[in-house]
């Protein structure tokens, strides 16, 4: 049974992999990473690690029994009780209800483990999928999200909050 595991060094070469083997799959619904992430990948990985342990963000992997990755679930800019989200599944468990089980999920550690009172997800409009995943797991639109927010394309803000 998958896990969602926080992210630590160990997590490279798996995450690496994850993301090459989906890079055309993601592509399809938001910006690309671009090669230079590829090609700086371990000094990229390296500032995750970094921000993590500053508590500026939570990054979190859902690792399969085999070690590989099958999902990334990240808590962006940890300030006043808030953070945006950000996740992201492999194509091959894609519309199986996994990133809704893990964003769901997310949120219950969002609280318990962060402290957080508030959630934010940007879901550009061409990505319906993101967009059912949020709602699903209690999100609601709050506002337009601009081409600078979705690398270019645009979108809807959803909010989650969550009672004391």
């Amino acid at each position: 049974m998958p896990e969602l595991k926080r992210l630590h060094v160990g997590h490279a070469p798996a995450v690496l992999a994850f993301e090459l083997e989906n890079r055309g799959y993601f592509a399809a619904s938001i910006s690309d990473r671009g090669d230079d992430y590829f090609d700086r990948f371990t000094d990229g990985y390296n500032a995750l690690l970094a921000e993590q342990e500053a508590g500026i963000c939570a990054f979190y992997v859902l690792v399969a029994e085999d070690g590989s990755v099958l999902g990334r679930f990240n808590l962006y800019d940890v300030e006043d009780s808030a953070a945006r989200l950000g996740y992201r599944v492999a194509e091959r468990i894609a519309g199986r209800g996994v990133a809704t089980a893990t964003v769901r999920e997310l949120c219950r550690m969002a609280t318990a483990r962060h402290g957080l009172r508030t959630l934010r997800a940007a879901a550009s409009h061409d990505n319906v999928a993101s967009r059912k995943v949020l709602a699903k797991a209690g999100f609601a639109p709050v506002g337009p999200a601009s081409a600078a927010d979705l690398g270019g394309k645009s979108g809807t803000w959803y909010q989650r909050d969550f009672q004391p």
